[in-house]
This record gives C-alpha cells, structure tokens and sequence, in this order.
C-alpha cells in the first residue's frame, strides 16, 4: 500500500516501475489502466532505466535492456537465482553450482559473466547500488547473497556503463530491483527430486511487511534458507562411465598412413568409453623390469590385466583391462545450504524526504570433494627393497629386475578423499534519503557498508615430510615394524604400507594429514549523492534532461592463510595472501538532449550524452563517457544508438597478492609425441628451439600426463582496462498487432589492455615458437637438466604466470527479443523469445599484434546462437508456463588449435542442445498456491562424453529430470 502524499506516489512509481526487456511494453511487467488513471492525478510519472539516471516519462529505454522478472526467477527447479540468470543467452556460464569447484575457494559461488568476457568485467548492483564483492581481492558479487523472494525483476544492460555506475562495468550490468512497500505474509516450502539420482533440493521462504504511523513508514522482514545434496559422478548413469582417449594405431590396430597424418578421418586419438589409466590405481601400481604389476586390497602383488585396447604410449586401456575410473572423484553437484535474513523499510520524514533502511546477513555453506592425495611419476611414490611391507614375492620380481626401488603410482583413497568445506558470511547495511528540492530537482543520497568473511577448511590434506617417512617403513631390531628415520620416530612417525588399501590406520592418518584453514575478508564503503532534473531547460524538441552527482568508494580486502602450508611442506597449494585496499572518488554528468520532434520521420530525437571522472588511490585519474542518439520514427518504430568507453580498474587480488602455487593441464610441445603430431613447418621451428632448451633428441617422456607447477601472482604496476562498446538497435511495435514487440541490436565490446596471464599453454607454445629462446616467454618456463636422480632431463618443473596489461578481447553479436502478450482460450497468454547470436568472439593475447587471434565463437562456451523461449497462460486461478532453452552445437576445439592440429580427435563438438521445464499453479481463494514443476520435462541427456561441470559445459543440465511441489500461502 502507498501512502497518499505526492512524495510516496512518485519516488516509488520512480524505483519500482520498469522497462521490459529492452521494448516499450515488456511482456514480463504490465501496467492496467486503472493504475495509469490513479497515477494521472499525481507527479507524472517517471521511470529510472537502467543504464541512465535521468527519470523520464515512460518506459524509455536509451540502451539495450533485458528485463526478467522476478516470477521468472524461482518458476524453477534451480536451487539459487544465479543458476536461471546463468542460463540467458547474454549471460555465461562461468560460475554455476556444478562448476564452482573447480578452484580453490570458490565451490557453491554463483558469478555472473555478461556476454563470456569475465565476472569480473560484468557490474552487480542492488537497486542501483554497488554490492559489497564475495570473492577475495575482486568485485565479484555471489547471487547468493540476493534475496530472491524480494527480487521485483532484474535488468541486464549491454555495453559500457562505467560512465553512469563507474569502474568494472566494461562490458555491462546486471541491475537486481528489489521490491518496495512489500505489505502482508508471504511463505513458501519447495522440495525438488531427481529421477535418475538420490539428488535433491530444498528451499524455504518467509517475508512480512506492513504500514506504520499512518502510512508514512513501511517496514519488512523476509527469510530464506535452500539446500542440496552432493552428487557424485558415479552416483548417475549419465556420468558414471569413465572416458579417455587412446591413439589411432592402439584403436584401429594398425599405425596410420603418413598421407593420412592429418586427415580428419584418422584423427591422432580416439576418446572411447570404459577407458582409463593403467598405469595408476587406488591400490597401487609399478613397473617392474618393464612389466606393470598392481597389488590386492592387503598388498600382495599381480600383474595388471591388459586385455582389450591398449595404448602404451599414453598408459590408457580399455575394459575389460585394469584401469582406473578418475570420475569417482568428480562431484557433478556440491552440497550447499544458504541462509539469509533481511530488512527493509522507509519513512516519510517530510512530504519532500523519504529515508529508507535495508540490512541483511546472508550465510552459505558449501562442501566440494575432489581427488585424494595422490602419487603419479614422482619421487614421493618411491619404494625401496628392504621397505618393510615388501612381500617376498614383491621382493623376488624386484631382485630379478635388479630394481633396488620401485615407484608406486597410486590415488590414496586409504588416506581419504580431499575436500574442501567454504563458508561465507556476508552482512550489508544501506542507508538512504530521497527526496525533492523543487517540483523537477529530485534527489537521492546513500551510504553502503557490507563485508564479506570466507573460512576455508581443507581436510585430508598430507604433510608431505611426514608421509616420506611414514612410507618409509623397516623392521627393528626386534622385529617391528617402524618408520626408518629415527628423528621422526621420536616426532611420532606411524608407519604406513604403501602396498594395497588397507595399510593406512587411524594413527597413520592422524600423523600424514592435516587440516588447513584460510581465511580471507573483504569489505566495501560507498558515500554516493544524485540530483536528477528531467525538466532542466525548454528546447523546441522538449525539455532537456539532466542528471549527476558524486560517489566516493573504498574497497579493502585480505586473507591469511595457513602458516604451515605456506612453508609448502603440504600437498595443498601454496597460495599467496591478499592484503590491499584502494579508494576511488567519482563526479558524473548525464544530460538527455531533445534534437527533434514532430518532423517527417522523427517523432522525437533524442541525444544521450553521460560523463564520468574518477581519481583512484592507486591508477590515478580515468575518465569513462557515453553518446547515444535515441530516434522515434513513429508510434511503431523506434532506433537507438549508443557508443561508449567504459573501464575496469584492477583489482586488489591484481594488484596485490603475494605468489601463489598454482598446477597446470599442458601438453609440453618438446616431447617427440606432440612435435610429430604438429604441423612439419611449426615442429621445424620448436625441434630448434627445444634443442637450445636442453630437451634431448627424442625426449617423450609421459611426465606432463599429470599436472604441472606454476606460480601465479599480483603486479601494482597494472593499469586500468579499457572498453570501446557500440550498440545499434531497432525496436518495432505494430499497431496492427496490438501486444507484439520486437527488437534488435548490434552489440559490439572492444576490450583494450586487457589484464590476462596468457594461458600456461601458449606461454609454452610461444617459448618455442619465437626465434630464439631468448624470449619473455622462455625466461617463465624452468626445465630439469641433466639429473637422473630428480627426473628425466628436459621435464618442465615450474611455469611463472604474472598478470599484465598485454591482451584484447572484442566480441561482437546481434541481441534479438519478441514479445507478443493476447488474450485467448478464456484466459491471458504471454510470451517471450529471446536470443544472442554472437558473430566474434575474439580473443588476442597480444594487443600490438591484431592479425593474430583466436575466435571462441561457436566453441563451447561461446555457442553461436543461444536462445530462450517462454509462454505463460493465466486463467482465473490456474496458471501455466514453459520455458525453453537452446543453444546451437558447438566445437571443442578452437579455429587456432585446429590450424595447428586439425585431428586431434574423434570427438570434435557437440551437438545443439535445448531443455524445456514446465510448471503449472493453482491459487486457492484463501491464500494458498500449489505450484507443481518438471525441469527438462524430456529427459534430455549430456553431450557425448561431457559431466557439465567446466567452464563451458556446465550450460548442459546433468540432472536430468527433475521434479518438484511448491506449496505457498499469503494474506
């Protein structure tokens, strides 16, 4: 309920009102008559669009704008509101639920990623206002922290808005609105259940608003709490069955033909299901005299069985052979639980000033298992022959190899599994006075304080010293069995039988593993002030609008981690630690400049003009701007056109953190595999180039089948990134169709010094490219030399990855939008299709080199054509929707990596893929709703031989099926 002052009635038409989806008439917010009636006799009203802070008359939008509603959000068996926004075509799906896991820190974060260029080029506002970030060091802000059972509806802009918003916004922002004057109880209980697995979800909401003191106040309380289950691998038929690739003469059985070397026909290798390691286990395996011997659960040695397909050069075999299944270690869905309560209220003070309050305290909790401690080709694995648990008969194949030691390659299950438990706290406070200084001066002030706290425990996690000695077992004197180094006997070393799965006790685990804990706090300050005048002069054309103000922000974050891992004594990552703050004040401008009106072809006319300057403590002054023609043709048809440059000024774990231990996926371009598989004018160059490495003549060692060491860190000596953005779009409403919008528009986002630490690939590929090795590239990469004790002469040892101002990004594509709303069958339909197809992707890891780049469009990731498809039905009580989702198929491999290898494999993309969910509900007369939904109603399954847990796959739903009830009730 509003209350009855002019006051009320305009500031909340001005924050609650919306723009649909970039149309003059959104199908996903309507408007009656009666209430444009009411409202006649009032201000007029005045709309605040997202991407501008000029209010003006109607749902006028000067750039591209996408709108969901906040019904949209949870009509969903999604268990927060990030996965169904991840799930746009504008927006990647970078950070999910499914793939959160896949670093150190991050698991059950859900990040927003507009147009795939990174979470952290993509601005989260709550209301307008800047969000205090959940991930250290950066201005990443966790949709998890957004109540959802508040969200009004949440606006998607295209393209650089720095210069309303400031800094990070470089390719746009996602703006959420809140609901105001929020007036009676509402609750809901949802229980969500998977049919292929013993997978579920939960979510419970709770909100009450009401009126005070004559309805000048209004004040609301609202509680949320979700959860869901971990889901492993192996747990659903979909991603249980292990996939590896072998080589072409180990599947066909005979070696390829030289013509035939790069032929998409006789790809390089075969990845086929049923198909792993064999030269790895849980319970052991080691190469004796030239044969692989694998041991029982109690130890006792036999050969591994090699039957089926077979490839030695890679170590993979297929069923029925011994291989290992890596997928029993991948969890395709965390465990995860969030809480949150929050409050929000407004007072009238006067009949000209509004104060409002908003708090909330947000918890999340999330649990991600991933691979043991493990031993593959390396030192640590190594047994010596008088190890106290070797059997005779171990014993006897040793002696008749003359191996005084063997390497044991093993995953330690008997240690337990890794896993990492993430808890994040974050608690926000806004407080806030709207007003007017005249009939046209509006003006809001506001003060922002939020911090986030993460604890990070990392269980399982072995003590590299005291594992050496606790596998390093031998008899006493009398007998026993101890650990052979005496000063670690006397630190309480256990012995450990490195031979099977039952060797490891209770003490043994206590004495080799520990439990590591980080932690890390972020917090943000924002003092900001906005005038706003729609009406600050008369032209011919209308009266020019005007808005500005100023933003003063300071953004501190830190994490401390475990003292004892730092020493890099554990298995565990030696990260580096973030400690840095900046500040930045901000002054913008923004002027809306009628040109033309009512001329032939020209309705209205309208030039958009914004501003911004910004000194930060640490990159000093920058400056971002807009220009945008805003053109009515007529009633039906309007164009708009925008260009602008925004920026992205580094961020605190940028600039600042210390080195960290990172691990690398490769493929080392020495070895003859990878130099025989290349192109012959490109393998010329690295043979070369490789030779002057000191990589031997034929060096092929397997070494880089496992990850390798890198060392990441921070560099104060970063500059800002830049973004040139243009927009040019068309929006078409028929009067002949009555209901029916449309939309198109040209996007393009031209990212210049781009903060990048290049890939560990190409700094390997680039090293060996160049002329010489004396290059930048060459001078990050460490190789072993001539040490038969330490390894193989020629393996990489440690890759350094620093981040700088080197790379562009530009991607370029066309946003299209219908929206077509009628009434029929006795009740009111609604419908929406909305979709991206992206024409560049571009990718260039030097900026000074335009002609090389690497274009992601219509790789995975980056599909080509991604659309989305709703129709709503309402009559009386009953309603009824479906949502659709396509994406078109995609390759796995990059236009660069195929010119450099055109057959890596058999499996080169996936196919187009498209879900639909269904949901249907019923509203009792007495307040109560029974909601029933099915997401992917037709059961659609996984690409091929993907667990939708990367990057990029984590679009595809690996669930499945998915059923649930929602009961709500209200008054």
């Amino acid at each position: 309920m509003s209350s009855n002052t002019d006051l009320a009635k305009s500031i909340r038409n001005i924050l609650s009102l919306g723009i649909g989806a970039g149309l003059l008439v959104s199908p996903s917010v309507a408007f009656s008559q009666d209430d444009a009636d009411e409202q006649s006799a009032e201000r007029t009203e005045r709309i605040q669009v997202t991407g501008s802070r000029i209010l003006r008359e109607g749902a006028e939008a000067p750039s591209p704008v996408t709108v969901i509603s906040g019904q949209d959000l949870i009509d969903s068996g999604a268990m927060n509101i990030g996965e169904v926004l991840s799930r746009l075509p504008a927006l990647a799906n970078t950070y999910t639920l499914a793939n959160s896991g896949r670093f150190i820190g991050t698991a059950g974060v859900s990040l927003l990623d507009l147009r795939g260029m990174g979470t952290s080029r993509t601005l989260v506002l709550v209301d307008g206002q800047r969000h205090v970030a959940s991930s250290t060091g950066s201005a990443s802000v966790d949709t998890n922290t957004i109540p959802s059972s508040w969200i009004d509806r949440v606006e998607i802009i295209t393209g650089g808005a720095s210069a309303v918003y400031g800094a990070d916004a470089v390719t746009g922002a996602v703006n959420f609105i809140l609901k105001r004057d929020i007036q009676g109880f509402d609750a809901t209980a949802t229980k969500g259940f998977s049919e292929h697995s013993d997978y579920e979800n939960e979510r419970f909401t709770v909100s009450y608003g009401t009126n005070f003191a004559d309805n000048r106040g209004n004040v609301a309380v609202s509680a949320e709490y979700n959860s869901q289950d971990r889901l492993n691998a192996l747990d659903h038929p979909w991603t249980r069955t292990s996939w590896s690739s072998v080589g072409y003469e180990a599947f066909n059985g005979f070696p390829r033909a030289e013509e035939d070397a790069l032929s998409p026909n006789h790809p390089d290798t075969y990845s086929i299901p049923n198909t792993g390691h064999y030269r790895l286990s849980r319970n052991g395996t080691a190469n004796i005299g030239g044969d692989w011997y694998t041991f029982s659960n109690d130890g006792q040695v036999r050969p591994v069985q090699l039957d089926g397909i077979v490839d030695p050069a890679r170590g993979q075999c297929q069923a029925p052979c011994d291989f290992i299944n890596l997928r029993q270690y991948s969890e395709i869905q965390p465990e995860f639980e969030r809480f949150n309560v929050n409050l929000r209220g407004n007072y009238e003070v006067t009949n000209n000033l509004l104060a409002t309050f908003d708090a909330k305290y947000v918890r999340t909790d999330s649990e991600d298992y991933g691979q043991p401690y493990f031993n593959f080709f390396n030192a640590r694995g190594n047994m010596q022959r008088d190890n106290a648990y070797v059997t005779d008969e171990l014993g006897q194949l040793m002696d008749d190899a003359g191996a005084q030691t063997i390497q044991v390659n093993k995953m330690h299950d008997d240690v337990g599994r890794r896993f990492e438990e993430n808890t994040r706290e974050t608690t926000r406070f806004v407080v806030g006075l709207e007003g007017y200084l005249t009939d046209d001066w509006s003006f809001d002030s506001n003060l922002v304080w939020g911090k986030t706290e993460l604890s990070r425990a990392n269980d399982n996690n072995v003590i590299i010293p005291n594992w050496l000695n606790a596998v390093d077992a031998v008899f006493d004197g009398d007998g026993n069995i101890v650990c052979r180094d005496a000063d670690a006997r006397a630190a309480g070393c256990v012995p450990i039988n490195n031979f099977g799965r039952e060797g490891v006790s209770q003490e043994a685990r206590d004495y080799v593993a520990t439990r590591s804990l980080g932690t890390s706090e972020i917090e943000q300050t924002v003092v900001n002030f906005n005038v706003n005048n729609p009406f600050l002069y008369d032209l011919p054309a209308g009266a020019v609008g005007f808005a500005g103000g100023f933003e003063y922000r300071e953004e501190k974050s830190s994490s401390k981690e475990d003292p004892f891992v730092a020493e890099g004594d554990t298995f565990f990552n030696a990260l580096g630690e973030v400690d840095g703050k900046f500040d930045v004040a901000e002054v913008y401008g923004e002027l809306a400049i009628p040109l033309l009106a009512d001329q032939f072809l020209v309705q209205d006319l309208i030039l958009e003009t914004a501003v911004r300057f910004a000194d930060y403590s640490t990159i000093g002054n920058a400056t971002s701007w807009k220009v945008g023609l805003d053109w009515t043709i007529n009633d039906e048809l309007r164009a708009r056109f925008t260009v602008s440059e925004a920026l992205r000024a580094p961020n605190i774990t940028e600039l600042f953190r210390a080195q960290s231990q990172t691990f690398y996926t490769v493929n080392d371009p020495c070895r003859a595999t990878n130099l025989n598989n290349a192109d012959p004018a490109v393998a010329e160059t690295r043979r070369a180039r490789c030779a002057e490495l000191g990589v031997p003549d034929g060096f092929d060692s397997t070494y880089d089948d496992a990850t390798l060491e890198g060392r990441t860190g921070g560099n104060a000596e970063l500059q800002p990134e830049e973004s040139t953005s243009y927009t040019v779009g068309l929006v078409y409403q028929p009067s002949i169709v009555p209901g029916l919008s449309v939309t198109m528009d040209y996007w393009e986002i031209d990212i210049t010094d781009t903060i990048s630490g290049l890939s560990a690939q190409r700094i390997l590929n680039e090293c060996v490219d160049a002329a010489s090795i004396n290059n930048q590239f060459c001078a990050r990469v460490d190789r072993r030399g001539a040490n038969p004790a330490e390894g193989e002469q020629g393996e990489i040892t440690v890759i350094e990855n620093f981040a700088l101002n080197i790379a562009r990004s530009l991607n370029r594509g066309i946003d299209f939008e219908v929206g077509y709303d009628f009434d029929a069958l006795g009740g009111a339909f609604r419908t929406g299709f909305l979709g991206t197809y992206l024409i560049d992707a571009r990718s260039y890891p030097f900026q000074e080199e335009p002609d090389e780049y690497t274009d992601f469009a219509g790789v995975l990731g980056d599909a080509e054509l991604q659309a989305r498809f709703t129709i709503d039905y309402v009559r009386d009580n009953w309603s009824v929707g479906t949502r659709t989702r396509y994406t078109s198929g995609v390759d796995l491999y990059s236009p660069t990596e195929m010119a450099n290898n055109p057959n890596p494999s058999n499996i080169m993309d996936y196919g187009s893929y498209a879900v639909t969910d269904l949901t249907g509900t019923y509203r009792f007369d007495n307040g109560v709703r029974l909601t029933l939904g099915l997401d992917n109603v037709l059961d659609r399954g996984l690409p091929k031989n993907t667990t939708g847990t990367g990057a990029g796959s984590a679009y595809y739903d690996n669930i499945g099926r998915f059923g649930y009830v929602r009961v709500g009730y209200s008054f």
